[in-house]
C-alpha cells in the first residue's frame, strides 16, 4: 500500500524535487572555480611589464616586451592604435583612416626576460597625402603565472 501526501504537501514535492534536481545538474557541469582577477593601474602595470625598443615603420610595429616581476606572464597583449591626424586638423577629409588593433605575444615571458614582437598589420595602411599616422603602443593586458604552493 502506497501512501500519499495530502493534496497540502504536493507542490512542496514537486518544488523540492525541481531544485534538487536543478542543484545536481548544477554541480555536474559548472566549471571548477576559478582565481580571481586584479584590475591594476597603469603605474603597477608598468613595474611588471615595460615595452623597450618600439620602432615603427610603415605601420610594422616591433619592439621587446620586458617582464620586470618575479612570476611568469602569458598572454600579454599588446594594444596598437593608429591615429590619423590631418595636415588641415579645421577642415579634416571624410574617410579617417585610423585605426588600431590588439596583438598577443606567441609565447610566455619568464620572470626577468624580454620578447620581441613584430606586427605588421594585413593590408597595410593606407598612404593618404593629406596627412600621418601617430602609432602609440601600450601594455593591454596579460595572464601573470603565480605558482600555487602545495
Amino acid at each position: 500500500m502506497v501512501r500519499r501526501l495530502p493534496r497540502s504537501h504536493r507542490p512542496y514535492r514537486a518544488a523540492y524535487g525541481s531544485l534538487f534536481f536543478f542543484l545536481g545538474t548544477l554541480c555536474l557541469v559548472a566549471p571548477p572555480a576559478a582565481l580571481s582577477q586584479n584590475v591594476r593601474t597603469p603605474e603597477q602595470i608598468a613595474r611588471l611589464l615595460t615595452l623597450d625598443k618600439v620602432h615603427v615603420a610603415d605601420g610594422v610595429v616591433s619592439g621587446e616586451v620586458i617582464n620586470s616581476s618575479p612570476h611568469t606572464m602569458r598572454d600579454v597583449q599588446v594594444f596598437i592604435r593608429y591615429t590619423w591626424l590631418w595636415d588641415n586638423e579645421t577642415k579634416p577629409g571624410k574617410n579617417d583612416p585610423g585605426t588600431s588593433t590588439y596583438y598577443t605575444l606567441p609565447k610566455e615571458i619568464p620572470s626577468g626576460g624580454r620578447s620581441p614582437f613584430t606586427f605588421k598589420p594585413s593590408p597595410p595602411l593606407p598612404k593618404p597625402a593629406d596627412g600621418r599616422f601617430e602609432t602609440t603602443v601600450t601594455i593591454a593586458g596579460f595572464t601573470e603565472v603565480i605558482p600555487q604552493d602545495n
